[in-house]
């Protein structure tokens, strides 16, 4: 967790590239882990479980999220229960519908019931939140992800979204809230402030993190410097009369 400037919010790192995983997994900032079939691809994964225990064997007893990738509701099960296997530390991302959007809530309610930890993913409705809210055992941990960053991009103010989000689980009091694809780093205090527990960070968004609190008249400065020294860098000149 950030406790600078008040931030409780849970930090997971997103990404499946095992150097990486390393790096963050030094990171006293980060409490978690999340993965998911594109990021594994864009890294070259092949072997799926072998990908799965070697990042195991780096993130400790920390919390590391896995996804199903059938898109068959009883040969998605099989994979969730094979993943929840992996370890107490391993949610199983089930994706909120399958390709042809039919809702995974009955599939949520079966794992949900028998004890394994869910991270339902690809949220961008609050119509979707309260779908997943019924379906979740009060008694069993889970994540809910929201793609708050997806709703941005579709212009809409996802703040509202995340706020209604917290509200429909409130009866779910050991589901945690999830901000998801955050594209920049005033995201990270967004969703502290709607009350989320959890939100996933890239490198990009992670290198940001020492900005936090910076004297803005000082950023003002090093910011003048680094055009000034470009352009001198650069061998810029405009002929002067």
């Amino acid at each position: 967790m950030i406790s600078k400037n008040g931030l409780n919010i849970a930090i997971y790192a997103d990404g499946a590239d095992l150097d990486t995983i390393a790096a963050r997994a030094a990171d006293p900032r980060i409490s978690g882990f999340t993965t998911n079939p594109t990021l594994m691809r864009k890294s070259g994964i092949e072997d799926y479980e072998r990908f799965a225990e070697d990042a195991l064997a780096i993130v400790g007893n920390r919390p590391i999220s896995f996804e199903v990738f059938a898109d068959d509701f009883p040969t998605m099960e099989k994979q969730a229960r094979k993943i929840a296997s992996w370890g107490t530390n391993v949610a199983v991302k089930i994706p909120v519908t399958n390709t042809r959007g039919e809702s995974a809530a009955p599939l949520i309610r079966a794992l949900s019931a028998d004890g394994i930890t869910v991270n339902v993913t690809a949220i961008l409705t609050t119509e979707q939140v309260a779908k997943v809210a019924e379906a979740l055992s009060a008694d069993t941990p889970a994540i809910v992800s929201v793609f708050a960053g997806r709703i941005a991009d579709t212009g809409r103010d996802p703040v509202p979204y995340m706020v209604e989000s917290k509200r429909l689980l409130a009866g779910k009091p050991k589901a945690k809230l999830l901000w998801a694809s955050p594209r920049e780093l005033l995201n990270i205090f967004q969703a502290d402030e709607c009350g989320c527990d959890i939100i996933t960070v890239t490198d990009d968004l992670l290198k940001k993190l020492q900005w936090i609190g910076r004297d803005l008249d000082t950023l003002s400065l090093e910011t003048v410097k680094m055009f000034h020294d470009d352009a001198v860098s650069a061998g810029f000149s405009i002929e002067i009369n």
